[in-house]
């Protein structure tokens, strides 16, 4: 594989391209992270709330490929025990999100492996950079799945500011192409992290129905809201919200959480007798960047077309330049 694009997490991971796989729960299973490894990127397994059964299976099917592995924090670290089997598999990293990661990171540097933390305000950078992570992942609103308010053409560059030439940066949110990936080098990032776009991919976990619904959606049908949380009686810190695709269930509860927790046990009991494949009812998450997914294509694919654009993009930008 032609490396086109260079950066500082290029160097330190040994790979040949600045794209990272976001490690979604039960999306990015072993052969997604597999395959994204293999064509060059850094594939993450999604550890998610934490299933040791799962993440044995995960890491099996990446077999020889170093793949790394993502938490969801505040829900990890009250099972120490799965921190301890990751860490055992050696993996080419482990992520941490949504919470407080020092206690993971801490056990990490003692193990050797490479810390990721990713952050959704300036506070949480400099907390990351305290425990002296390898790589932060700034994470916009743009974003599928859980995050915060703040966008990412703002936010990356503070933090880049914060964190100084010599740390490794990464953009999340809203990003699905070598345009987003130019742009971001540009804002101060060392690669991307794509999540959405790998979730229309033929390697990633999932239903098919679930992947065509993807590709028949727009940014403009998403929603940042914590509707599903309460439905699914998910134990989420208020103050991250989950993006998804918006439906009839949403909309009808998402200006009225309060009636949504009185009405709770109803509403669990028909959100769970939904087919799993009723995005009418049930959750699709999704980011912004739904409009810029047309297919579901194999990953290395999308990992090819992505730095192929950005390599472009960046190879003419001299054009902007008036001549002196």
């Amino acid at each position: 594989m032609e490396q086109r694009i260079r950066t500082r997490f290029t160097e330190r991971f040994a790979i040949a391209h600045p794209v990272m796989l976001a490690p979604m729960d039960k999306v990015a299973g072993g052969k997604l992270a597999g395959a994204v490894s293999q064509a060059g990127g850094l594939g993450l397994i999604g550890g998610g709330y934490g299933d040791a059964a799962w993440l044995e299976r995960a890491f099996a099917e990446a077999g020889n490929a170093a793949v790394g592995v993502g938490f969801i924090t505040w829900s990890v670290m009250r099972q120490p025990a799965l921190i301890e089997q990751a860490l055992a598999r050696r993996p080419a990293a482990l992520m941490v999100s949504f919470g407080d990661g020092e206690e993971a990171v801490a056990a990490a540097r003692a193990a050797s492996v490479p810390t990721i933390w990713q952050v959704h305000r300036l506070s949480q950078a400099e907390q990351a950079l305290a425990a002296g992570v390898d790589v932060i992942v700034v994470q916009g609103q743009e974003a599928g799945g859980h995050g915060m308010d703040r966008g990412l053409t703002a936010l990356l560059p503070a933090v880049r500011d914060l964190a100084g030439d010599g740390q490794i940066v990464l953009a999340a949110g809203g990003l699905a192409d070598g345009r987003g990936l130019a742009a971001a080098l540009m804002l101060g990032a060392d690669g991307v992290m794509l999540g959405t776009r790998f979730w229309a991919s033929r390697e990633a976990e999932g239903s098919e129905a679930a992947k065509a619904a993807l590709v028949g959606a727009t940014g403009d049908q998403t929603l940042r809201s914590k509707v599903f949380d309460v439905a699914r009686n998910a134990d989420w810190p208020w103050e991250f919200t989950g993006r998804t695709v918006d439906n009839a269930f949403s909309r009808q509860w998402h200006g009225d959480l309060e009636g949504l927790q009185r009405s709770f046990e109803s509403e669990r009991a028909r959100y769970d007798a939904a087919d799993p494949d009723d995005y009418d009812i049930r959750v699709l998450i999704a980011g912004e960047s739904l409009d810029l997914i047309r297919e579901i294509a194999p990953a290395e694919m999308i990992v090819t077309d992505v730095v192929r654009q950005a390599a472009d993009l960046l190879g003419r930008a001299g054009g902007f330049l008036a001549a002196p």
